[in-house]
């Protein structure tokens, strides 16, 4: 399973996080500021110095951040979330789906969990927190709500994940195309499945986990698209309820500037705003 530095995550070989390692540091380079003394603005300077100091502090504690891919989502295409993240200041790793997330949920759950072990022990962090794409939120839920993962992850944002299954899954086998055209994931995410079933049984959002679902009207993957919400207590964000102009996709969630604001106030627990006109 390729990575994003080419390493092998299923034969447990952990990805480094790259620039993420030391982002912490580069980030901003808050030192630099210093050259706005020459212009004898030192008050100013020196304020907005301490303030980014502090923030990049702050962040130094943050937990690791793992972005869990989704269906034939390649590792690359994530990197763009990925780097975002890095130029805030997280560790950053990428989770891409054991056999682009064709073969069972569970499987690539199990994979996940041993994932974040991994990056738990490199960090010497307690928690994780989880922003996960597509299917690959069922497989961060899946990873919580039955393979202890609820002891290993602080925050979970799903963009665009068909939490309650999604009709464009079920028209597969409706064209005549087999059940799903035989590809596992496909048929656990069909309204119905007994998958979902399972999933969803009780609790959407088992605590101490703080939940974060994100949609978006225009996906195109994911009908009805408010089947990409969960229940019990979680955070529910549509981004056209916010920025009703914004256009995004079904991937666009992983490169939508909008998107991303909403996924960086969740980290830093903040109050949901999204900057409507984010790049």
């Amino acid at each position: 399973m390729p990575t994003t530095n080419g390493a092998t995550a299923a034969a447990g070989v952990l990805p480094a996080p790259g620039a993420a390692a030391g982002s912490v540091r580069e980030a901003g380079s808050v030192r630099e500021a210093g050259s706005a003394d020459a212009t004898g603005s030192v008050g100013v300077a020196s304020t907005r110095e301490a303030a980014a100091d502090a923030g990049l502090r702050a962040l130094a504690g943050a937990n690791p951040v793992i972005v869990v891919g989704g269906l034939s989502g390649i590792a690359a295409v994530y990197e763009p979330l990925a780097g975002r993240l890095r130029a805030d200041g997280y560790r950053v790793w990428i989770y891409q789906l054991p056999n682009l997330g064709l073969g069972d949920i569970t499987a690539s759950a199990a994979g996940l969990r041993g994932y974040v072990g991994q990056v738990r022990a490199a960090t010497g962090g307690a928690k994780v927190d989880l922003v996960a794409h597509s299917e690959g939120g069922l497989v961060s839920r899946y990873y919580i709500k039955n393979l202890g993962g609820d002891d290993a992850v602080e925050r979970y944002v799903s963009l665009g994940t068909p939490q309650y299954g999604t009709y464009v899954a079920n028209i597969v086998s409706f064209l005549g195309l087999g059940s799903c055209a035989g590809v596992v994931a496909c048929q656990q995410m069909t309204i119905g499945s007994s998958f979902l079933t399972a999933l969803n049984a009780g609790d959407d959002t088992p605590a101490p986990v703080r939940w974060t679902a994100v949609r978006t009207w225009q996906d195109e993957l994911v009908r009805p698209v408010d089947n990409a919400k969960l229940a019990d207590g979680a955070t529910n964000v549509l981004i056209q309820s916010w920025c009703p102009l914004r256009v995004v996709g079904h991937l666009g969630l992983v490169l939508d500037g909008t998107t991303y604001t909403v996924v960086r106030q969740v980290l830093r627990e903040a109050a949901i705003k999204p900057n409507c006109l984010a790049l």
